[in-house]
């Protein structure tokens, strides 16, 4: 009979994420495109640029059973999960209406963010 034999289990190495550069930033106002929540506005709260996700306030609600430790107490806490960039599109100021950007180069050589719909301009909030 031929001996078991244990060989080492070969690791897989995963690539280290890409920082993805998105088209949005904290603070701004966004609307859900697909999904559960479509049609839904809200405000991003985070942006996780490693994931390409973001949190936006009232969006993709989710409960999590927090268990009780000797600072918190237990329950269930409602939260909002993050989702994909790509599932919201930012609001144009000047119409109210969800719409596509563009970047352009200002005077002074910074990269600033353009409404497809108006061509207005879209201020980062940092």
């Amino acid at each position: 009979m031929k001996p078991l034999v244990y060989r080492k289990a070969r690791r897989i190495r995963h690539p280290a994420p890409v920082r993805q550069s998105l088209h949005i930033t904290t603070g701004d106002m966004v609307q859900v495109i697909s999904g559960d929540d479509k049609g839904k506005r809200g405000k991003v709260k985070r942006v996780h640029p490693k994931t390409g996700r973001v949190e936006v306030e009232g969006i993709n609600v989710i409960t999590k059973h927090q268990k009780p430790t000797q600072t918190a107490p237990g329950g269930k806490i409602k939260r909002e999960a993050a989702i994909h960039h790509s599932r919201v599109m930012l609001i144009d100021p000047k119409t109210g209406e969800p719409t596509r950007i563009r970047r352009q180069k200002d005077a002074d050589g910074t990269l600033e963010r353009i409404a497809v719909k108006s061509g207005q301009s879209i201020p980062r909030n940092r």
